[in-house]
């Protein structure tokens, strides 16, 4: 048995062609949306995601506004420069890109944003909001992840779902996520110290790998037949972007599966864009197309 390849890249040009449309709605209105990305110190790997935002937002029709600063700022000119894109009614999402260099504290940063704003939904409101059932934003890749599913008809009601991962940004707002009222997936929250992590692996109908280790899924940690999303992004020693699923090894075992790259990652950028256009929606009192 081969799986069915979930082709991340072609869901998420679908989903842009319909973010353009809704964009060009609401400029039509009088609204543009606007994103702002700020960007602390000279992170390669950071410049380069930003720069991919900036263009996404150009292509669908959004303002961009990128706020460049150096590595020496302050915690307090970065919180200024924060609480300023916070008041400017031009900015309807806000992104602090992560990681900030050495000495500045993440977790104030984003105490600091509006939580309206929280398109990276980051603040502790956000997330809180999100653990009540009530989310007001979901985060970008999880958000990606649901997209993914819904896209290919996957059910997840009644589904043994095993998140192997429990970051903040992925593994535990998507387990919350899966276990909302309307998806009502039975989810498995695992990690490091999960004891015999391959059984518990085996014993999942959709298996998600979030956990930032090179190939760690093989196919002896998969049952015949289920989904497996790759959320890993890895750079091994010829600088190969490689999953933390054993891809040519699961593709033989699984019943659909997401390839690195070309699976998540192009829908990370895409939900941020789809955060940004509910945020202008909800920030002039119009109501969501797209409840989270």
């Amino acid at each position: 048995m081969t799986a069915e390849i979930l082709d991340g890249k072609a869901i998420a040009a679908t989903e842009r062609e319909r973010i353009a449309v809704e964009v060009a709605e609401l400029k039509a209105q009088g609204i543009t949306p606007g994103l702002a990305a700020v960007l602390v110190g000279d992170d390669p790997a950071s410049h380069i995601y930003v720069g991919m935002k900036h263009r996404d937002c150009q292509a669908v029709g959004m303002e961009s506004r990128v706020i460049e600063l150096p590595a020496t700022v302050s915690q307090r000119e970065l919180l200024d420069h924060v609480a300023a894109l916070n008041t400017d009614d031009s900015i309807d999402g806000i992104i602090v890109q992560l990681p900030l260099p050495e000495g500045l504290d993440a977790y104030s940063v984003q105490e600091e944003l509006e939580p309206t704003k929280d398109v990276d939904a980051l603040h502790p409101y956000t997330a809180g909001r999100l653990a009540g059932g009530r989310p007001t934003f979901y985060s970008a890749t999880p958000y990606g992840v649901i997209r993914i599913l819904e896209h290919a008809g996957i059910e997840t009601a009644g589904r043994n779902v095993v998140i192997v991962g429990r970051s903040n940004l992925v593994g535990r707002p998507l387990a919350t996520m899966l276990s909302l009222k309307g998806r009502d997936a039975t989810v498995t929250l695992a990690h490091s110290r999960t004891p015999d992590l391959a059984g518990v692996c085996r014993g999942a109908d959709i298996l998600i790998a979030a956990v930032g280790v090179p190939h760690l899924i093989g196919a002896d940690m998969v049952k015949p037949g289920a989904v497996v999303i790759d959320v890993g992004t890895n750079r091994i020693d010829d600088n190969r972007l490689v999953g933390d699923v054993d891809f040519d090894a699961v593709v033989e075992v699984a019943g659909a599966i997401t390839p690195v790259p070309g699976g998540v990652g192009p829908m990370t950028r895409t939900m941020l864009l789809q955060n940004t256009l509910e945020a202008a929606r909800a920030r002039r009192g119009l109501p969501r197309r797209h409840q989270p």
